[in-house]
């Protein structure tokens, strides 16, 4: 198969991830399960090059024979796909993420229902959290796409690599890839204040500089979506402050309690049907949130989002216990992707 044949297959499979790698057959990853691709061989060192240098440009050949590694976009026939290229024991190894054309709704992706008040906002930072590959880019779509849909206003995207496609609505969108259409983090987050923008979507908050001028752009007024990979609320909080020196801390939590509108840690999970939902836990800026943060007293905002369910906070755990009583997913589950397993049963025997 060639890599136009392969791109074909994650598309038909529905499958979220296509993987290269010298000595395997080319694998994909269907509802969360690797599996290899039928009627495929293992890939030899010269077939996997071909592969991938097809789907290069020349100046991304060059950057990746001199860096090893990259992050680029593929406009394919079927379907726009997010990859990375990379070396592992001396030969080319690449994967390849399916980005769907079409840009679903917060209802149809059955993201929580506070995402159609973060996107009435006119300032402020919410942040999308959670592990690689657990949908955190779908889901900023939907809530930039309901902004383009709704409202007349400049969104810039600074992303790496540029992933959804927005269609024509009431905004203008501005999308910049890292490389291709600015040469750096910092100088795009510098220059996007230049730009006249109302929304801002920041691709990941990775580093310090990012973390900083993140959090000023936010501050300066202006509506910003991020992510992060991170594993609940309260240890994204912990994440931030901790990237700044000890000196700035104090500074920084006044800062980031002063900006934050709210928190979505997400995970997509195999559901009894054979595909994958999501689970999201949300916390949100209250005042007293916004004193637990400037406080550095972040051990206790798991028990805000416990005691808050009325306005719309909600753990992982109340996530996964209510998708178990509905039975999308099964207690096995659930189990394994809680992070307090103790809250999770004692949950479920209230139900």
């Amino acid at each position: 198969m060639d890599i136009n044949q392969l791109f074909a297959e994650t598309v038909r499979l529905e499958a979220s991830d296509l993987h290269l790698v010298a000595g395997f057959p080319p694998v994909l990853r269907v509802a969360g399960k690797l599996v290899s691709v039928e009627g495929t061989k293992p890939l030899v060192k010269e077939e996997l090059e071909n592969l991938v240098f097809a789907v290069f440009s020349t100046q991304q050949k060059e950057l990746f024979l001199t860096n090893k590694e990259i992050d680029f976009s593929v406009p394919a026939a079927v379907g726009r796909f997010r990859a990375n290229a990379y070396y592992q024991k001396g030969t080319i190894g690449a994967s390849f993420r399916l980005i769907p054309a079409k840009i679903r709704t917060i209802d149809e992706l059955g993201l929580p229902t506070i995402c159609h008040e973060f996107v009435k906002r006119r300032q402020g930072l919410i942040l999308v959290t959670g592990p690689t590959g657990h949908g955190k880019s779908t889901t900023l779509a939907a809530m930039i796409g309901a902004i383009n849909q709704s409202k007349s206003l400049h969104i810039i995207t600074i992303e790496d690599p540029i992933e959804y496609i927005y269609p024509p609505g009431l905004s203008l969108i501005s999308q910049r890839e890292m490389h291709s259409d600015t040469h750096s983090w910092s100088i795009a987050l510098r220059s996007v204040l230049r730009e006249d923008p109302d929304v801002v979507l920041v691709g990941e908050m990775r580093d310090y500089e990012t973390i900083a001028a993140t959090l000023t752009i936010a501050e300066t007024g202006h509506l910003v979506f991020a992510t992060l990979h991170t594993n609940s609320a309260a240890q994204t909080i912990d994440r931030i402050v901790d990237v700044f020196p000890e000196n700035q801390q104090a500074q920084i939590k006044i800062q980031l309690s002063s900006v934050l509108e709210g928190v979505i840690s997400q995970r997509l999970v195999p559901t009894t049907s054979g595909g994958r939902t999501v689970v999201s836990e949300v916390l949100l800026a209250t005042p007293a949130v916004r004193t637990l943060i400037r406080d550095g007293k972040t051990h206790l905002i798991d028990n805000v989002i416990q005691t808050s369910a009325e306005i719309g906070m909600m753990t992982l755990e109340t996530s996964l216990s209510r998708a178990v009583t509905e039975r999308k997913i099964t207690l096995e589950t659930a189990s394994s992707f809680a992070i307090r397993p103790d809250e999770l049963g004692r949950l479920l025997k209230t139900q």
